[in-house]
């Protein structure tokens, strides 16, 4: 597939210009002519510098995603051919990488190619799951089916990170901005109250004395400050890297006093959901494991459901392992030994998740209200600090007189 900069005029002789997706230019100029446009010139762009720039700037989100797997599972449903569906849904995007790569997988596909196999092109789009899941709704001949339950599994992950990203801007811009007012006095306006304190020649009390320490490490330091956290940052990305830096990480998230608990039920409901629909969609359970342990999100997690796949091997039930684990509450490994005995698995990880999922929700809205009161207190603290530092000094030396 390439990328063609046009310019065209309207019916009304009006030019304009823009960017097209298409196999070749005479496809371009067909395409440009369905919608009423004349193309004037036609230039190849695929390659560019401008291009990949703006790939880079505007890459393909979570949100593309959830519209493109609607807007997909809508087409095939109402049986329009997979390939005319792609074609369709190029020109219903905005974004030109989610565009490029929607034509590529269409272009595999009549060339002979599966679905899935063209999906699985792109693994940092597409997981593992959403391609065995697509496999085997062509395998079984209901690919709409299949199609449906992944729009609705994309839009449900969809839906809980934004709720946790709506839940962290408040008390992230409000810490931002506390940060922010805080380097702003002990830059500027510290040293000012520092030099009419010192003059006096009183005794300072100790709040003082440690405000006046900060800001004149502040204003001597900055810039080894600055160097010291950016080393910081850096080597704290390349541990994180390390198979051992990233378990401590994901261990450390579990252990959190108000977001470990939400972390655990967030990881427990991407377990047994996506464990459960690739049971229904004919996955076997020892392929499920494994691609589960990569979806899951979490070292910890990872590690606990491939020690389950190795004792499912060697013959042990799915619980065993679960049952052991601090990570784990123990409703998990009774209600999946119940399904294994009566021989529905897929059902009740359908209760768990729905039990998980409202137990999220419920966590998020609590810790919404329970970040309000938190950071007002952080900031009261830090308001009395700073009004300790200025005003007792001020008021002993006016005591004096």
């Amino acid at each position: 597939m390439s990328i063609f900069k046009y310019q065209a005029e309207n019916e009304e002789g009006a030019t304009k210009s823009g960017l097209t997706v298409s196999v070749s230019e005479n496809e371009a100029i067909i395409k440009l002519r369905k919608v009423g446009l004349n193309a004037v010139g036609l230039t190849d762009v695929t390659n560019t510098a401008y291009i990949r720039f703006l790939q880079i700037i505007a890459p393909i989100k979570n949100k593309d995603l959830v519209i493109f797997a609607r807007q997909f599972s809508v087409m095939i449903s109402a049986n329009v051919p997979v390939v005319e569906s792609l074609v369709v849904l190029i020109d219903q995007t905005n974004n030109l990488s989610l565009q490029n790569m929607i034509a590529n997988i269409a272009f595999d596909i009549q060339s002979g190619s599966l679905l899935s196999d063209a999906f699985s092109k792109y693994p940092k789009i597409f997981s593992e799951f959403f391609v065995n899941i697509l496999r085997s709704g062509e395998t079984s001949g209901k690919l709409d089916e299949v199609l449906n339950y992944l729009a609705d599994e994309t839009e449900k992950n969809y839906d809980i990170n934004a709720k946790i990203k709506g839940a962290m801007i408040y008390p992230a811009f409000i810490t931002s901005a506390l940060f922010g007012v805080g380097i702003v006095l002990m830059v500027y306006v510290i040293p000012n109250l520092t030099v009419i304190l010192t003059e006096t020649g009183a005794q300072l009390p100790l709040s003082t004395r440690l405000v006046i320490g900060v800001s004149d490490f502040l204003r001597n330091y900055s810039v080894l400050l600055l160097l010291f956290i950016a080393a910081l940052g850096v080597a704290g990305k390349l541990y994180l890297r390390t198979y051992n830096g990233r378990y401590f990480f994901d261990s450390l998230k579990l252990r959190l006093p108000i977001f470990g608990p939400l972390f655990k039920y967030i990881y427990l409901m991407r377990f047994s959901r996506s464990l459960s629909t690739l049971l229904k969609g004919g996955v076997t359970i020892t392929r499920s494991l494994e691609i589960v342990a990569n979806v899951v999100g979490n070292v910890v997690y990872k590690e606990l459901i491939l020690e389950t796949l190795e004792s499912v091997n060697d013959g042990n039930p799915l619980s065993t392992v679960f049952e052991t684990s601090d990570y784990v509450p123990k409703m998990v490994p009774q209600m999946m030994s119940v399904g294994e005995r009566t021989g529905k698995i897929d059902s009740v990880l359908d209760r768990v998740t729905d039990f998980y999922t409202r137990e999220s929700s419920n966590m998020l809205d609590n810790l919404s209200k329970l970040m309000e009161p938190l950071i007002m207190v952080v900031m009261g603290v830090g308001v009395g600090i700073m009004v300790a530092a200025v005003l007792l000094p001020m008021y002993n030396l006016a005591s004096q007189f």
